[in-house]
């Protein structure tokens, strides 16, 4: 091998062992000195598709709305139960009446319009959000100063209403009864078409609410009565000679006719009892004027005449044995306790003595001596009536003036 050829060897060996020179590219001195540039930042990345979605979006937009309305909800809520619970406006107390059947809606308008509350909005979800829209019970409320929103609410909820009274007086008709009822203007409505029976109706002094019926009160007055009157009937002295409660209260309606002092009916009771057991007539002055002029009573200006006391009706004791067909009026219960429990005395007469009461006799004769002295007392009390009329009539003008 030639040397040239051992030459081109060795530098083919050495040109694979030593790296590659790039080729050096002459450059300016400002090239030189300006910078390499950096490595670029990454790629920003797409949006996904999900976030551009429109339902996204829309839920965004409900949740935000959401959020919103329960604000506003609760902003109202705690307001509205503020004035709900907060004194009204009323400066002294107000009567207010419910009316049977009225809705909720009506009762907030009616309390506002009368200055009662501020706002009936407030009132109506008030009561709404307790549940208690239809538990407002109708009457006539008393309303006190400044009463707050929950206090009307829970006040219409009691039934705690005002009440009215109405005074029965025992021994009272029926029909004058009605009249006494038809003439009260807290009452409403008709009274029954019909009369219930004499003696059938409770004697008291009546309470009611405004509102109340007519009719709601008769029916009342009855179930009283008829619980008042069997009570008594069932704890009866068994000796009396009564058969039937419908003779007992009538027995109790001429006692009660016959006398207005509690103490003296027992023993007016008893003179009625003792005359039964001897087969007597009653002969009692009542039910001579029931028989001649009803449930209407006698005019206050007919005096009892003799010969009422001739007159033949079903009534007159003076004419017919025993008890007459029914009550004369309608008894109380001193009068029911009476006959039930009469005094244990013999007497068999009374007469009254001048002065609000009666003596009693067991005797024809001490009765007429007891007639005579009534008498007197009566003539004494008439002279003294007309003397002092004359006076009355014979005095100047300016009598009693002063001057």
């Amino acid at each position: 091998m030639s040397s040239d050829q051992e030459s081109g060897e060795t530098n083919g060996s050495g040109a694979g062992s030593m790296p590659e020179r790039k080729p050096i590219v002459p450059q300016s001195a400002s090239e030189a000195l300006r910078p390499e540039p950096g490595t670029p930042p990454p790629a920003p990345k797409k949006r996904s598709r999900r976030a551009r979605s429109q339902i996204v979006v829309f839920a965004n937009f409900l949740l935000s709305l959401v959020v919103l309305v329960v604000l506003v909800a609760a902003a109202a809520v705690y307001f509205g139960k503020v004035a709900f619970n907060a004194p009204g406006p009323t400066e002294v107390t107000t009567n207010y009446v419910v009316k049977s059947g009225t809705g909720i809606i009506e009762i907030a308008d009616g309390l506002e319009r009368r200055g009662i509350i501020t706002d009936a909005r407030v009132f109506k979800y008030g009561v709404q959000a307790y549940g208690y829209q239809r538990d407002m019970k109708a009457g006539e409320y008393e309303i006190k100063a400044q009463a707050s929103m929950r206090e009307i609410m829970d006040l219409l909820r009691s039934g705690k209403s005002v009440l009215h009274s109405l005074t029965i007086p025992e021994g009272l008709t029926v029909e004058q009864t009605f009249q006494r009822i038809r003439e009260d203007d807290v009452l409403t409505g008709d009274l029954p078409a019909v009369l219930p029976n004499e003696g059938s109706l409770f004697a008291n002094t009546l309470r009611f609410s405004r509102g109340t019926t007519r009719e709601e009160l008769v029916k009342k007055m009855q179930a009283d009565q008829k619980k008042l009157v069997e009570d008594i009937w069932e704890r009866r002295d068994p000796t009396i000679p009564l058969k039937t409660i419908e003779e007992f209260v009538t027995l109790a309606s001429i006692v009660e006719k016959e006398t207005g002092k509690a103490d003296e009916r027992p023993r007016v009771a008893a003179v009625f009892i003792n005359r039964l057991n001897k087969r007597m007539r009653l002969q009692s002055d009542p039910t001579i004027l029931y028989g001649l002029f009803g449930g209407k009573g006698k005019p206050a200006d007919r005096p009892i005449l003799k010969s009422d006391l001739e007159k033949p009706t079903p009534y007159n004791t003076y004419t017919v044995n025993g008890l007459p067909p029914g009550p004369i009026a309608n008894p109380g219960r001193d009068a029911l306790e009476a006959v039930a429990h009469p005094s244990q005395t013999k007497d068999l007469y009374f007469v009254a003595d001048g002065s609000g009461g009666h003596v009693f006799a067991e005797t024809l004769e001490e009765h007429n001596d007891n007639v005579k002295r009534w008498r007197e007392v009566e003539k004494n009390r008439l002279d003294e009536a007309a003397k002092a009329a004359t006076g009355d009539n014979n005095a100047s003008p300016d009598a009693g003036s002063g001057n």
